[in-house]
Order: C-alpha cells, then structure tokens, then sequence
C-alpha cells in the first residue's frame, strides 16, 4: 500500500493519535503543513487536493467548511460530528453488518464515529436486528469516559489538578452522540443518555440496563448473548463474552487497541441485564477507528 494522507487538525487529540498509529504503516506519507498556514484556506484546499484521503480532525463548522473548500472527487474521513448521519456519508463503523466493510471502503465520504455512540451502537444495533428489543423501547444509557476525552482544555485541568475523581455531565440531556446513536442502532424513541468523567487518562464503559420481561418474548441474557456471537461472528476486533457475565470491570484494560468487548450481566431471578460495552475512547472510540476506515478507503482490509 502506498498513500498520501493529510491530516486536518492534526494537532488535537485524535489528530495525534492518528498519526502515532500511522508512523507505524510502511507507505504512508503524511503531508504536513507548516504551523502558518495550517487555517489558511488555500493551502488546506491544495493538501486536499493532492491527498489519496484527508481526514479531519476540526471542530464542527470548522470540518463542514473544509469540505466545501475540497475539490470534486476528494475522498475525507470526518472525525468530527458534522457528518455522522448526513446524507451522502458513510458510518465509519465497519462492524455494523457484514457489509458495511465494502461500504466504508468503495466511499468518498466516511464520516467516523463518536465514542459513545460506538459502544451504545454496537449494543443495540445486533439486538434490534435480531428483533429482541423494539425500536420504540424506552431505554436509559448510562456511560463513564477517561478525561481525554474532554480534549486538551479537559487533559489540562486534570493533570494540573488531580481531579475531580468523578462527574456528570450531558445534564440538559442534548448531547450530541444521541442522534447517531438513534439512527445507527435504529431507535425511533430517543434514549436518556447521562455520561460522566472519571479521573483516569483513557477508556470507557458503556451500559444498557434492560427489564427483560419488558421485552417481546421476555428473552433470556443467554439469548442476548448468543445474538451478539452470531452478530460479530465476521468482526475480530469486536470481542463477546458467551453466557453471563458477574465479575468487576475496569474502563481502561483495552488501553491502546482497536477492540471493543461486550458483557452481558444478568440476574434471570429478577428478569433483569445489565449490556456493558468495553473499550478506548481513543482507540476504537476515535484515533484508532480512523486508521481502521483510513485501510479499508485505501484497499488494506
């Protein structure tokens, strides 16, 4: 494989990672422009133009403008939130469905997935498929994030002050992972979604309480478990525990991977699971996912 990429914004966080994970794909070249014209217009559009795939790493408006600015034909990976269920754009999560892989990769326009709404997706989607869980369920997600997550104000503030160990936020109940999280797993009713930093650099568990006998069916989590293995049969990097699961878990244990696990946790007694969703804000909730849709743009699968 050899391809020129452009990164824009990479100097954020993502961006960052991105280009740790690239250092390491023999041919690749990264175009780099220097710190002056880095927000100048032209010279973003003339990186654009002469890149196999350019991938941005903007704040919203600032990754819609960069868009309009590319020329015809030019094929963008967006990191940002701009895009996620525009049309015309590609979800860059490749474990979908089966074909979402060939989708990713015959696109111009790939638009990469939020964190949350990584783990949120690939809990629900498999179980709505499946035709286990409705789509007008009324359903609470509960998630806990590593600060670098916050990007580089939020790194800042924790390693300058050690905290706080642990906080709420979202608390107006908009946060912006909801609709890509409604329209991918394809919920029609709008789930709560509270989320919350802890004190730890990276990692993340998303969780998904559900009243089993609020289910058509009432399914077992031994069903909910086995849809999942047969949902992810084709994706490796996606990892499900079989049966239940009752032990502890920490956020951080898939720190610096490209995987996602999934647990199932239940208590057939009371007809009650608890869906828990594994994995690095930063890898497969960000930098990592990038590189994984940035292969299958350029025909490395």
């Amino acid at each position: 494989m050899s391809a020129r990429i452009f990164i824009d914004g990479q100097a954020g966080t993502t961006g960052l990672g991105i280009v740790q994970r690239l250092r390491g794909m023999p041919g690749i070249e990264l175009i780099t422009l220097e710190e002056a014209y880095r927000k100048e217009p032209k010279a973003r559009a003339e990186a654009t133009a002469g890149a196999d795939v350019t991938i941005l790493c903007l704040p919203d408006d600032a990754a819609r403008e960069a868009v309009e600015l590319a020329p015809p034909g030019a094929r963008i990976l967006d990191a940002s939130t701009a895009h996620r269920i525009a049309p015309g754009w590609v979800y860059g999560f490749a474990e979908l469905d089966s074909a979402q892989p060939g989708k990713i990769a015959a696109a111009t326009r790939v638009a990469n997935p939020g964190c949350y709404a990584t783990g949120a997706i690939a809990l629900l989607h498999p179980l709505i498929q499946a035709g286990l869980l409705p789509h007008g369920q009324h359903l609470s997600i509960n998630a806990v994030s590593g600060y670098s997550g916050g990007g580089k104000v939020m790194i800042a503030s924790h390693e300058a002050t050690n905290g706080p160990a642990f906080e709420l936020y979202g608390l107006g109940l908009a946060h912006k992972h909801i609709p890509e999280i409604m329209v991918l797993s394809g919920l029609s009713r709008r789930p709560l979604f509270v989320p919350s930093v802890g004190h730890f650099a990276q990692g993340m568990l998303v969780c998904i309480p559900l009243f089993l006998d609020q289910l058509p069916g009432t399914p077992t989590a031994y069903e909910i478990s086995e849809a999942y293995r047969e949902h992810y049969g084709h994706a490796p990097d996606i990892i499900t525990h079989p049966g239940i699961y009752g032990g502890t878990l920490e956020p951080d244990a898939l720190n610096g991977t490209n995987q996602l696990e999934i647990f199932v946790c239940a208590n057939g007694a009371f007809e009650q699971a608890v869906l828990i969703a594994r994995l690095d804000n930063l890898g497969k909730g960000a930098s990592g996912a990038a590189v994984q849709n940035l292969k299958l743009m350029l025909g490395d699968s």
